[in-house]
């Protein structure tokens, strides 16, 4: 196992090396790298969904590399190097697991997400992180993601709908203030209000214990098989959507619902 680190150490330090690196590993920042990093952890999770172990493997490395990389840059700016975010890993996991680590009981796996949330707060509190049940919900989250999380850390100072149907109630009151904007031809207000109904639709996934992230990307994968059927049904009468009727089209997506699940 160390010597793979320590092969992949080697070549990333190889990669960064001014005089006989790639030239593009060397232009390379945090900022710039960034975006590459939350890439390859989106194709490490669709890697997990296709059920593909070779893939899985492939793509784990090269969010590793990312890893690698990022950490690279902040060794040559003298600020920390790999082993370094290894060992910070380590002693938070062991840090936030006393049940397993320590002393600390746990009875069941809802207990223990309580105490993870308790731990993170006491840290952000010690690290100068602020005291606010906000603080620290990361900006680069996609935005239902972050929603529900912020609806998590509200619900734990009691700020929350009792159930399930209660959230329901409000998105259809935000569904129907968006109705009154439309009305309204008010184009901001509109974009307010959408965006009301979606962080109610956030919180209502949240309440039913379904991650409203997945919960979207499944009816996108949904939509793509459902819109592909009506391009091969069109195709196969030798035609093109774009010049059916809107009556033509409905007919094909009602026959692509009953065929594509």
């Amino acid at each position: 196992m160390s010597d793979a680190i320590e092969r992949l150490l080697a070549i990333m330090a190889r990669l960064r090396d001014p005089a006989r690196g790639c030239p593009w590993d060397r232009e390379q920042t945090w900022d710039s790298i960034a975006p590459h990093t939350i890439e390859e952890a989106y194709e490490v999770e669709d890697a997990v969904r296709r059920g593909d172990p070779g893939h899985v493997r492939d793509e784990l490395g090269d969010l590793l590399f990312q890893v690698v990389f990022q950490s690279r840059i902040a060794q040559e700016r003298g600020l920390f190097a790999f082993s370094d975010v290894a060992n910070s890993i380590s002693d938070k996991l062991e840090r936030r697991h006393p049940h397993v680590f320590g002393t600390e009981t746990i009875g069941d796996a809802a207990e223990q997400t309580a105490a993870w949330e308790r731990h993170k707060a006491a840290e952000r509190a010690a690290t100068g992180g602020g005291h606010g049940r906000l603080d620290g919900v990361t900006l680069g989250l996609p935005a239902l993601s972050r929603a529900a999380k912020f609806g998590r850390r509200a619900a734990g100072a009691g700020f929350d709908w009792p159930d399930a149907a209660g959230v329901l109630g409000k998105v259809r009151e935000e569904c129907d203030e968006l109705a009154r904007a439309l009305e309204s031809g008010d184009m901001r207000q509109v974009s307010e209000e959408l965006g009301d109904v979606l962080f109610s639709v956030a919180q209502l996934a949240r309440h039913l214990a379904i991650d409203p992230e997945q919960s979207l990307r499944d009816a996108n994968d949904k939509f793509e098989r459902r819109f592909r059927a009506m391009e091969a049904q069109a195709s196969r009468g030798g035609r093109d959507l774009a010049g059916m009727t809107p009556d033509e089209l409905e007919a094909l997506w009602l026959e692509a619902k009953r065929e594509v699940r």
